[in-house]
Order: C-alpha cells, then structure tokens, then sequence
C-alpha cells in the first residue's frame, strides 16, 4: 500500500478528525487489532461475534497511526491523552471501510478485472491472475476475500507499481455486486455461469442473473463483458450496447471457441481456442472438462486488456488446483478429491465427472448437504445421486441432513449408498470402506466444513 494521510481518510469517509495530527500518514489496514503492525489504521468494525470498538487500546499499543471509529467511548480516558494517533469518528466503519478501498483505488491508472457467477469464480480468478502476470504486475484478492469486508482489504494490496488488479466478487443477496463494482469500477467483467446458488434467498434464476449483471452497473462503452455463450441465461443477454460485450464457448459464433477438448483424468485437460485471427493449443494442470470454459473466460479477458494468446498459453500452464478445489492427493495409496470447500447441484456434478475420469480401482463419493437451495433442495440432491449411478461411481456415503436423498436416489440407481447423520458417524466407519488403490471425491457446502473428513484421512494410521 502507498502511504496515504489521516486528513484523505477522513475525506473519502466523511469523517471526522477527533483529534491527532490530520498529516499523519498510513501505511496499511487492519480491522483485526492482533494483526496491526506499525503504520497501519484500524478500523473499528462491528461483527456478529465482536466488537472492533474493544479492542481500540489494544490497536493503539500495537503501533497503529490511525483508528477509524463510530464512537469513541469505549477509549480510557488517559489512553485518549497519551496517544498520538489520529482519531477519525464516522457514521459507519464498515461503509468508511469500503468508501476508501474506492478512493485509494482510485488514484491509480490500472486495469481492473472483476469476476462473478456462480460458479468457478476462484478458478477462473486465479487462472486470469497467471495470465496476466506473464504481461503485467498483478494482483488478486486472496482466498474468500470476495465480499463487503474482504474485497476492499483486498484492494489495499495495490501500489504504484501495479499494473492489473483482478477482483472476485460474490453475494448472497441483491445489490452487493452493485456495491463492489462501485468500489472497484472495473473496465472487464467476467461472469462464469447462472446456477442455483443462494437460489434460497433470490428465488429465482432471474434473481440471480440480475444479482451478477451488477458487475455491470458503472461500464461504460469503452469496457467489456466477457460472458460464458454455452449458458443457457447468459446467452440469450441483452445489454442495450451499452458496453463490448465477448463471448466464449464451445458454440461457432463465439468469439473465443474451445476445441478438441481432451481429459488427462488427474493430470489436467487439454483444448484448442479459435479466436478471429489465432487457432492457440492449451493446457492446464487442473482435472475437469468444464474447466476449459473457466481457462477461456479468463483467457478472453486477458486478450481485452492486451495479453496475446501466447502469453495465456503460457500463464494457465503455471496455474495450479485451489486449496480445497479439486484438489488431488496421494495418501497411503489412496486419491483424495479435495474439493470441500463448497457446493451446488452444478459443481457437484463437475466434480463427479473429475471423479468418474481419475484412474484407480473403485470410485467413491463422500458428499454432504448443498445449502441455499430453497423449496427444491430434496430434488436438487437426488438428481446427484442419480448422477452418480449414472457415472458409473461406486460407492456413496452422504453425510447431514439433505444428503440422504442423494444416496436414496444412488441406491434407485443401482449403486451402494449409505447415508450417515454426521461427520463423526461417518469418519468412525470410513477406514472399513477405503481400500488401496481407490478414488475418493469429498465435497459439500462449506457450512458442512468437508475438509474435516479430508483431515481425518490424511491423519488416520493404516
């Protein structure tokens, strides 16, 4: 981060300086008091487990230059004597939070990439983070840093040597995405694909197209939107010509078409993209067909922002899987499919397929409950099980409460399915199921905190 003055914080906030030196300068932003360094402001926000307002003492004995706060009481007296930080009281720390991600942003001539949809926001994310890289300093917001709190920390990460910024951006409600492309304002957005998450709270697939088109809401007819054709809503869009709009898909017309698709099982996949001038072969490290339509996005937006075909090429050969996203591990002879980290009907599917195309002696599936799925959450999971069978998997062990209907429909289907209530049920038995040589997928929402099966394996003794 650059070095900004309390006096610009206070103004892109409309706060108010209580006291301190208004000429003091910052060099970084905390709102967690434990991490402060020297340098950095604090801001005091208000969580559902605590309160940033308590812990102000303790920001200001670990070096902080600045505290952002909406009140000040909770200060001793004598610490508000004795301390030259700067003060700055505002209506909303949360709202002030993000009014200067905007701002500071904003003092920088970079390109800026934004990225959205249901699913595959992290994959294509970090695959569009290499493409650019082999062309520009880059940055990208780190793990889930995708919401109302960590997008604008994210952005912190920009300095006057940062050429592109690449931002992931996700909701769970209407008018969040609107809020993070104000703040970032980007020049590309990219949106993966319209499925059925959060479908619990917007009801409806149409809620959720307008929900992601807010990546949109400040382009003007200079930007672009690079959108996945093969989608059912997003190829039918209608945008009025108010930005480029770039399509990419497996279809003829598109701008960026895939090709001679092939599946390297654990190893990756391999594709060809035909662009108007330049037929270029890819391939990735990361298993899964639907892949190639990530590794397209990103490549389309990498060529709006002047990355060649060549240097996409060789960016998404450095990308490796996410923590916790199909994820492939050797432990004592057995494949770990690690893609715990969360769920919905159309990436259970994807990862079913990864699992279907690894090698190996049996193929299992350890799946929990997808959440935010509204009234059809039962038939959501049973069309998984019916997936499964019709996969050719194995064995099924679901886990939670909506998960037994995926293994009711995997038994209709013809395969074993056992059905467990919690993780410790399941992890009791689990070392009686697993053989040498098998494929084990694990997967479900993050509420079903997955990874912990993957831990019990990796730490259980032949």
């Amino acid at each position: 981060m650059e070095r900004i003055k309390a006096a610009e914080i206070a103004e892109a906030t409309g706060g108010e300086i209580i006291w301190g030196d208004p000429e003091a300068e910052v060099t970084g932003i905390s709102i967690d008091s434990r991490t402060i360094d020297e340098g950095m402001a604090f801001f005091a926000l208000k969580g559902e487990r605590a309160d940033g307002h308590d812990f102000l003492e303790d920001a200001i004995e670990a070096g902080c230059a600045a505290l952002v706060v909406e009140r000040g009481d909770n200060l001793p007296s004598n610490t508000a004597c004795t301390s030259t930080s700067p003060l700055i009281k505002v209506k909303d720390t949360e709202r002030a939070l993000q009014d200067l991600a905007a701002y500071y942003l904003s003092l920088f001539n970079l390109r800026k990439i934004a990225i959205t949809g249901s699913t595959g926001k992290t994959t294509t994310k970090e695959m569009l983070f290499h493409i650019l890289s082999e062309k520009y300093k880059t940055v990208c917001n780190q793990g889930n840093y995708n919401n109302l709190i960590g997008l604008p920390l994210s952005v912190f990460q920009v300095d006057s040597s940062t050429e592109a910024a690449v931002f992931e951006m996700g909701m769970d409600r209407l008018g969040e995405i609107h809020r993070l492309a104000e703040i970032v304002r980007p020049q590309v957005a990219v949106i993966t694909n319209i499925g059925i998450s959060h479908l619990e709270k917007l009801e409806s697939r149409e809620n959720i197209l307008k929900a992601k088109m807010e990546v949109c809401d400040f382009m003007g007819e200079n930007d672009t939107l690079v959108i996945n054709g093969d989608d059912p809503m997003l190829s039918q869009l209608q945008t009025g010509g108010v930005y480029n709009v770039f399509k990419v898909g497996t279809k003829a017309n598109e701008e960026l078409r895939i090709s001679n698709l092939k599946d390297l099982g654990d190893r990756g996949i391999e594709f060809h993209l035909h662009s108007k001038k330049k037929n270029e072969k890819y391939r990735i490290g990361i298993p899964g067909l639907h892949n190639s339509l990530n590794a397209a996005l990103a490549v389309a937006a990498g060529l709006s922002v002047g990355v060649d075909m060549e240097q996409a090429a060789s960016g998404l050969a450095k990308v490796a899987a996410a923590d916790k996203r199909l994820n492939i591990l050797q432990i004592r002879g057995i494949k770990i499919i690690d893609d715990s980290y969360n769920a919905s009907p159309d990436s259970m599917k994807a990862a079913l397929d990864v699992l279907a195309s690894v090698k190996g002696n049996r193929k299992i599936a350890i799946m929990g409950d997808m959440f935010e799925l509204g009234k059809d959450e039962e038939k959501y999971h049973r069309q998984i099980g019916k997936y499964a069978s019709q996969k050719g998997i194995n064995v099924v062990l679901s886990v939670g409460k909506n998960a037994e209907h995926i293994s009711f429909a995997a038994k209709e289907g013809g395969i074993q399915a056992f059905h467990f209530d919690n993780k410790d049920m399941l992890k009791s038995v689990l070392s009686q199921w697993i053989r040498k040589g098998d494929v084990i997928l694990i997967k479900g929402s993050r509420g079903m905190a997955m990874d912990e099966i993957v831990k019990h394996l990796e730490e259980t003794k032949e």
